[in-house]
């Protein structure tokens, strides 16, 4: 009998050893998502820039807006300054009722640019982006001008040949949509402003260069796709209003259907983007339901290859759901090594040792290749892809790759402060680096509801060095979770722009 007790007790620390290297799943895909990018020379779809203006598609810019005149008195501006046959490029703003000054706003536009600028306005508004969106849409493509259709947002600002440049893949029978790289370009830049630049890099200048290797995109941008008239009318000439994600909506439906998404990494927009911890959380707990909202829409798709689109493919798959589950992964690995600190303490620390070795090392990879991607942006936000764990998930990162120093230092520091050095203290100290996976999410969600009601400003900045920006996202899509769980309204939360990337443009 106690050979079997014996044999179901290794068994259990076995599992509970698996469960914690499986934590290391995420960045595994995400150094695999570096190795396809790498060879995106060899997989790019950018053809030749040199089209004769004649030969360019008529493009109707569409903008949904409400209340964005601040914003929409530079990106109207610099559209009509694009490098792009005027008479080929139409600017649509669809105004959502807004209650500022956008219609004066627009009225001088479209005195300034006639018959290139028109202003569509709503009697209505408040009913989210989606609708504001096919109320443009059921104009544009009620005549045949438009050979294809920019959907873009009021803040962002193309710069001269990014138009022309995405339009070149339209030549290609397959594509049905492209999209581009939009860069966080508030200026002056605060702290925030540089994490979500460091991160847009990592997610769009390598992230969306792998998935056009392997043939899959996860997303369109929301403020730069750019469609065939072709794509739109076999998408029913509407965007989805069912979710909160109608661009990933759209961007599976149009593979589903069995043309192409490519994403152009020369062909660039830049953005204002949230400068504060509340706005970002605000911004991408909208985000992050849409995903769970598609993943559940599209649960069939995964996994599950063919012919007629690759977002079947396994690569795709672990790419979508390491991601969408990732702070799953934390909880459960940061469970399983608590349960190995009290079972088996000696194994515990071994595979806490490997997982965060394994980790350490993607993250050295990933992070410098990001950096060399897009030099431009590493040199105004390389502080923040450095600590986008954060300070104390780095000091970890160090305690398993040099041990001996790290292991000096914490116990000079414990003696220094009283806890002494006992096996006690290095216990808890263990324990608290494993629980510190998950618990970093708990501390990010800490720090949004400090900011809620106290507006942290650069403090914020200071404490999210500390705890994680990367912990932060984490905390918002569980937030996401709980909130789809619970039912609660989804609604269209709109993110305040101030107009500063006029400035950076």
């Amino acid at each position: 009998m106690s050979g079997v007790l014996s044999w179901f007790g290794s068994l259990g620390l076995w599992t509970l050893s698996l469960i914690v290297l499986l934590g290391a799943v995420p960045n595994a895909v995400t150094v695999l998502q570096v190795v396809f990018a790498s060879l995106h020379r060899f997989r790019d779809h950018y053809g030749d820039e040199q089209v004769d203006p004649l030969d360019l598609p008529r493009v109707a810019v569409l903008v949904p807006a409400w209340n964005e005149a601040p914003v929409l008195r530079f990106s109207v501006d610099r559209m009509m300054a694009l490098d792009y046959p005027p008479s080929r490029l139409r600017v649509v703003v669809v105004d959502d009722a807004s209650t500022d000054e956008t219609p004066e706003l627009m009225h001088e536009k479209m005195q300034q640019y006639p018959g290139r600028v028109v202003h569509l306005r709503r009697a209505e508004g408040g009913q989210g982006k989606a609708h504001t969106l096919n109320h443009g849409l059921r104009r544009v493509l009620s005549d045949d001008w438009a050979e294809a259709v920019l959907i873009t947002d009021a803040d962002v600002v193309f710069e001269p040949t990014s138009v022309r440049r995405m339009t070149r893949h339209l030549t290609d029978p397959d594509v049905g949509a492209v999209t581009a790289f939009i860069k966080e370009a508030s200026e002056p830049a605060n702290w925030m402003n540089r994490y979500i630049g460091s991160e847009y890099v990592a997610a769009q200048a390598v992230g969306r260069r792998a998935q056009n290797v392997a043939g899959a995109q996860g997303c369109l941008a929301g403020g730069a796709q750019l469609h065939t008239r072709a794509n739109l009318d076999d998408l029913g000439g509407l965007i989805d209003t069912t979710t909160l994600a109608e661009d990933t909506v759209t961007t599976f439906l149009t593979q589903l259907a069995g043309r192409r998404v490519i994403f152009d990494g020369n062909a660039h927009s830049l953005a204002e983007e949230p400068a504060g911890i509340v706005g970002l959380w605000k911004q991408r707990q909208r985000w992050s339901r849409g995903n769970v909202q598609v993943a559940r829409r599209f649960k069939s798709v995964f996994f599950r290859p063919s012919s007629v689109h690759r977002l079947g493919r396994t690569w795709f798959g672990l790419m979508w759901w390491s991601t969408l589950l990732l702070p799953a992964f934390m909880i459960v690995a940061s469970a399983a090594l608590a349960a190995l600190w009290w079972l088996d303490a000696n194994r515990g620390h071994q595979v806490f040792t490997l997982l965060w070795i394994t980790n350490a090392l993607g993250f050295v990879f990933t992070t410098t290749f990001t950096l060399l991607v897009d030099r431009s942006v590493a040199r105004r936000t390389w502080r923040q892809a450095v600590s986008f764990p954060g300070l104390i998930s780095l000091a970890v990162m160090a305690w398993v790759l040099v041990p001996g120093p790290m292991h000096l230092l914490v116990r000079q520091t414990c003696l220094a402060i009283g806890l002494g050095w006992s096996p006690h203290t290095r216990s808890c100290l263990a324990l608290a680096a494993y629980l510190w996976i998950s618990v970093s999410m708990l501390a990010a969600w800490a720090l949004y509801r400090l900011d809620t009601k106290h507006d942290l400003g650069r403090l914020g900045g200071v404490l999210l060095f500390v705890v994680g920006y990367g912990p932060l996202l984490c905390a918002i899509t569980f937030a996401a979770y709980v909130a789809e769980a619970r039912g609660a309204t989804a609604t269209w939360d709109k993110t305040v722009k101030t107009g500063k990337i006029g400035l950076a443009a």
